[in-house]
């Protein structure tokens, strides 16, 4: 692209927030009252991308998942959603950096416990707008997040910029005409998926895209 985007929609974890050890033992603590043994961290984060309910089905098993276990993980979470988890290094200083007016969350993590996350690590004022991954009939990777948010912050799509660490993230902004950002520091995988840019640690964002 010839010039820096002026609108950034950041996804959640993986992008924002190291959100894997909080979601590791809040998966563990629903296995244990299950009898089935611990994830590792590095399994977690792996099965992480696509919603709870797939998080928590690739978590039990198919063959055993209920929506009882999605609800008793959602219990467990909510009491651990802010253990661990934190800002990666140099994330609050981009967004310090930018016009909140300019600036969105899109996520596949349920919209109450992203509200919950973004004010417990104190973020909630940089961003315009919220989408969780039940806000609307679709999710990523479906362009209707990205377009949404596009509508909310009365941005063009050929001045925005989809930053994430998953290919549902990539194809959303790819499908609604933004440029994306793949950052490979993060939990996902590109899989294929073309983007514009590509960091390999958080705080290049800082140089890729100044205030």
């Amino acid at each position: 692209m010839n010039r820096v985007p002026a609108y950034l929609l950041f996804d959640l974890d993986g992008t924002l927030v190291d959100s894997v050890p909080d979601l590791t033992l809040s998966l563990n603590l629903l296995r244990a009252e299950l009898g089935s043994p611990p994830l590792s961290l590095k399994q977690t984060a792996g099965i992480v991308g696509d919603g709870v309910t797939l998080l928590v089905q690739r978590a039990l098993g198919k063959e055993i998942y209920s929506e009882a276990h999605r609800n008793r993980f959602m219990e467990i979470y909510t009491e651990h959603l802010l253990d661990q988890t934190r800002c990666y290094p140099g994330i609050l200083e981009l967004l310090k950096q930018h016009d909140p007016r300019r600036m969105a969350v899109i996520t596949n993590k349920p919209y109450q416990l992203s509200r919950q996350l973004l004010a417990g690590l104190g973020l909630t004022g940089y961003f315009q707008t919220l989408i969780g991954g039940d806000s609307l009939a679709q999710r990523k990777p479906d362009p209707l997040p990205v377009l949404t948010a596009l509508d909310r912050l009365d941005a063009p799509a050929e001045q925005a910029v989809m930053i994430g660490d998953h290919h549902t993230d990539l194809a959303s902004g790819n499908g609604a005409g933004t440029a994306t950002c793949f950052c490979a520091y993060g939990i996902g995988c590109a899989n294929h998926q073309p983007c514009n840019y590509r960091v390999a640690q958080p705080t290049e964002l800082l140089t890729l895209f100044p205030g």
